[in-house]
């Protein structure tokens, strides 16, 4: 490796697109149900990992759910 070579670490300068990072990470699903409810993305994942991948169904059960505090 040359001098001016840098190794490509994780979390290193930012992202590699440029895009700054959103609620939920890189899951469109756990990104959908923290943007579109009042669930952390936490709280998406959990949900996410008990139910499934049907919106309709995530968001009738995130519904009924009280956000973090």
């Amino acid at each position: 490796m040359q001098k001016s070579e840098l190794p490509n670490r994780p979390g290193a300068a930012g992202t590699p697109s440029g895009n700054l990072p959103t609620k939920g990470g890189d899951d469109p699903d756990v990104r959908f149900l923290a943007e579109n409810t009042d669930l952390s993305p936490k709280q998406a994942r959990e949900l996410i990992r008990e139910h499934g991948h049907d919106r309709d169904k995530l968001l009738k059960i995130a519904r009924t759910m009280k956000a973090e505090g």
